[in-house]
């Protein structure tokens, strides 16, 4: 066995650091943050989808940037594997929908706390260091130098700093720097999983509200084939749209030329069909039967999105219920069931959850992790190009390929 060094103390970089150490190797793992796990503990809004209760089959297919890439590491270390692992190390799980996994504590950092103990078990040290170089010789990783000054020799390197998302977290592509020192590809980092700017300036009118149990579909401009859909929650801004489903719909976005090109529409009531609805607007206009309409759609709605659904219906908010033609019903069904949001923008990089780009996965060999550039130089999470979907796949590809890197690292 001999010296690693994993610089960053993320998911891959702990769960590679601490199995590193399990085969005997001597670790340590360089973090320029004062803790571990600093974007681990604000995952999935503090509580942590740590991976989702699927086969493998459906995790491949929930990854659409290079996802053979990581048909070894998933069959070496299965969403099973990461439930076994941290309920074998005292923290009970629990599946949501989606099959959406969670520690049954609500607690993103009760998952940090295991891995910080599963490298306390293996004996791993933690500098609290940023590394600024790699130190190679003869086409070969030999050790680190730290931006403090400092030479560290090892046997073998591995590279876990993560993306460019969040960079108030440490994720800054320092790793990509790292990479391309050995020439390495990067490939352009995008964002993904990312909130969206509309073109329709009555976003910014409701800014604040969520919707919940909403169907929402991408849809292509022109053609109205539908490229994505889902149901859940969202979120209006004062730049467009946030929330979970609007996160998962970047994702099916982020390689699309142009993003003005498609729409999202959503289905403010899926739980009823063309007609029940308009029998639920039947019953609710009877009993408003003279009143102002802008007062009479409580019921249906929420209170922000009334004047914004009537504007787009195009009906003066003074109509009483009385005198709203079929006509009208009929525009103001659509509506509901079909409304349209305009496309302009991705919010800037910072902002994203993760990124799409990084180490080109052609560099890489898919069954180690390791470099095919430079020998002994690995690498794992989200540095490389490979992301996922949202439901805790993301983090699945940190444990899957940080397992395979720690375990590759025995000389």
């Amino acid at each position: 066995m001999g010296k690693v060094i994993v610089i960053g103390a993320g998911a891959s970089g702990m769960m590679a650091g601490g199995y590193a150490g399990y085969y005997g190797n001597d670790v340590t793992v360089f973090e320029k943050n004062d803790y571990a796990g600093r974007k681990l503990r604000i995952t999935g809004k503090g509580r942590c989808n740590l991976t989702n209760n699927c086969d493998n089959d459906t995790f491949l297919a929930n990854v659409p940037t290079n996802s053979r890439f990581l048909y070894s590491a998933i069959n070496s270390f299965t969403t099973q594997d990461t439930m076994c692992f941290f309920e074998e190390k005292g923290l009970p799980l629990k599946t949501e929908r989606g099959n959406r996994v969670f520690p049954q504590s609500d607690k993103a950092v009760d998952v940090v706390e295991v891995l910080k103990k599963f490298l306390k078990e293996n004996h791993v040290r933690m500098v609290n260091e940023e590394v600024k170089s790699l130190i190679v010789q003869d086409n070969t990783v030999c050790g680190v130098k730290t931006v403090q000054g400092k030479t560290y020799r090892a046997d073998k390197v591995i590279i876990a700093t993560g993306g460019k998302s969040y960079p108030k977290t440490g994720s800054t592509g320092t790793g990509y720097q790292l990479a391309r020192q050995v020439g390495h590809t990067i490939i352009p980092p995008k964002p993904s999983l990312v909130p969206i700017v509309s073109a329709d300036s009555f976003c910014r009118e409701l800014q604040g509200l969520s919707l919940k149990n909403v169907a929402l579909s991408v849809m292509e401009g022109n053609s109205g084939k539908v490229i994505y859909e889902d149901f859940g929650e969202m979120l209006f801004t004062h730049f467009g749209i946030s929330g979970p489903l609007v996160l998962s719909a970047s994702a099916h976005l982020v390689h699309k030329k142009n993003l003005s090109d498609y729409l999202i529409s959503l289905d403010i009531k899926p739980a009823l069909s063309e007609k029940q609805l308009d029998l639920r607007m039947l019953r609710d206009f009877e009993q408003f039967i003279n009143k102002d309409i802008i007062n009479s759609l409580g019921k249906l709605l929420p209170a922000k999105l009334i004047p914004v659904v009537l504007k787009r219906a195009d009906i003066p908010f003074t109509t009483k219920c009385n005198s709203l033609t079929k006509e009208q019903r009929h525009t103001l069904l659509t509506i509901i069931k079909n409304f349209t949001i305009r496309l302009k923008a991705f919010r800037p990089i910072d902002e994203a959850i993760i990124t799409s780009g990084g180490v080109s996965t052609r560099e890489i060999n898919p069954k180690t992790m390791e470099s095919k550039l430079c020998k002994n130089l690995y690498f794992a999470g989200e540095v490389i190009d490979v992301d996922a979907y949202t439901g805790g796949f993301n983090l699945q590809i940190a444990f899957s390929t940080g397992y395979l890197a720690g375990s590759f690292c025995n000389s």
